[in-house]
């Protein structure tokens, strides 16, 4: 029933359902935080400890790593994987490092670039944190590179959107929508207000804030392509920005597409019921679930290093000071050559492909490509890692 107001239903905390003049409704979020406030008590207090403490045993976690920022390349590259994949893409883990490193292959899926677009984006909104907050100006960016001459280019790149979207099964229309975001006009106002909440002082503790700012986010819907993406991204920035984590090391694609169902259905029952609580409640659990992931692969990986600089040390004689400079340029770029490492090395290409040839004996190296010339080899057991999930802690 439409009342004075124009909406349709009762009014809730996280907004109304409005009716547009040609006949559906949309969505009008009210601005953040929620009235009335979260209730932060009871399940959702005890998992905001648990969560807060998830995350700071991933920091320290990997800061036993001997150089972090290599750990943050692969994990990087799985989140970008894994995201993209939600959206619909098939490309793999080993498709995107194959891509980067300029291996071409038949089978090699049509949407790597979407991957390789979200990498890029990544790492520029990161590096952007240095001089820019997180702001629309920063998610209109970032947008532009996640889309740029891939699929969704020709829906306007860095630019808010003009027209009215909505999500819903394969040839639903606006009529019979599963959720009509808001009206193009009332975009750069939801997210105007959504800047101010992020950077207000206020005794909202980060990661309640972090998990409302992504319900926002997702339900202003902004762009007509890529919100689900940058809306994950966004999280990342928020957690970097304000000093949660050290390194972008904690992404939560694994878990949203894992429970892709339930996730939907929360951001669905705070827009319908307000139901702020649930939703910040399995925010919070996927926190703590992706933290003791990301600190299980960096147990791993610190394992599989010294593993591996003991039998190149014991197994490779005078070569080995050498196949240690490889070992270390495969956490950087775990597809090479014989020349790169030739490049790396200052050596002959002979040296260099007998590097790689005691390598490969020793199982750090594979070869990729089943050529007899310009063959490629992967750091496999490394790569192995970021593909193989560790399993989740208990909540």
């Amino acid at each position: 029933m439409l009342n004075a107001a124009g909406s349709i239903g009762p009014t809730v905390r996280a907004g109304r359902y409005i009716a547009q003049p040609t006949g559906y409704r949309a969505f009008i979020p009210a601005p953040l935080p929620p009235a009335p406030p979260v209730r932060l008590e009871g399940e959702l207090l005890r998992l905001l400890s648990v969560a807060d403490r998830a995350l700071g045993r991933l920091d320290g976690s990997v800061h036993t790593l001997p150089n972090p920022d290599l750990f943050v390349y692969m994990y990087v590259r799985k989140e970008a994987v894994l995201s993209s994949q939600i959206e619909g893409t098939q490309s793999s883990l080993q498709d995107l490092l194959s891509a980067e490193a300029n291996v071409s292959g038949g089978d090699t899926p049509r949407d790597v670039d979407e991957v390789v677009n979200y990498v890029r984006a990544m790492n520029r909104g990161l590096a952007r944190l240095q001089d820019l907050p997180v702001s629309v100006r920063l998610i209109r960016e970032i947008h532009g590179e996640l889309l740029q001459g891939v699929r969704g280019s020709r829906l306007t790149p860095g630019e808010l959107r003009r027209s009215q979207n909505w999500i819903g099964p394969g040839g639903a229309s606006l009529t019979n929508a599963t959720f009509v975001p808001p009206p193009p006009e009332e975009v750069p106002a939801a997210l105007g207000a959504l800047e101010t909440f992020l950077h207000t002082h206020d005794d909202i503790p980060l990661l309640i804030k972090f998990g409302l700012a992504h319900a926002q986010f997702e339900t202003i819907h902004p762009f007509l392509d890529g919100n689900g993406r940058l809306g994950r991204l966004l999280i990342t920035f928020l957690l970097c920005e304000r000093g949660v984590l050290d390194k972008p090391v904690l992404y939560l694609s694994h878990y949203f597409k894992t429970h892709r169902q339930e996730y939907y259905d929360r951001l669905q029952a705070v827009r319908d019921h307000g139901d702020w609580e649930a939703w910040l409640a399995f925010f919070l659990k996927g926190i703590v679930e992706v933290s003791a992931q990301a600190a299980e692969t960096a147990r791993r990986v610190l394992a599989l290093r010294e593993e591996h600089r003991s039998l190149i040390a014991e197994r490779l004689g005078r070569a080995a000071g050498n196949g240690h400079r490889v070992l270390q340029h495969l956490y950087v770029r775990p597809i090479l050559s014989a020349k790169e490492v030739q490049d790396l090395l200052g050596t002959t290409f002979a040296g260099a492909n007998q590097i790689v040839k005691r390598l490969a004996e020793l199982g750090i190296l594979v070869e990729i490509t089943g050529h007899a010339r310009h063959r490629r080899f992967r750091y496999e057991p490394y790569v192995r890692l970021f593909d193989d999930a560790p399993a989740a802690a208990g909540l």
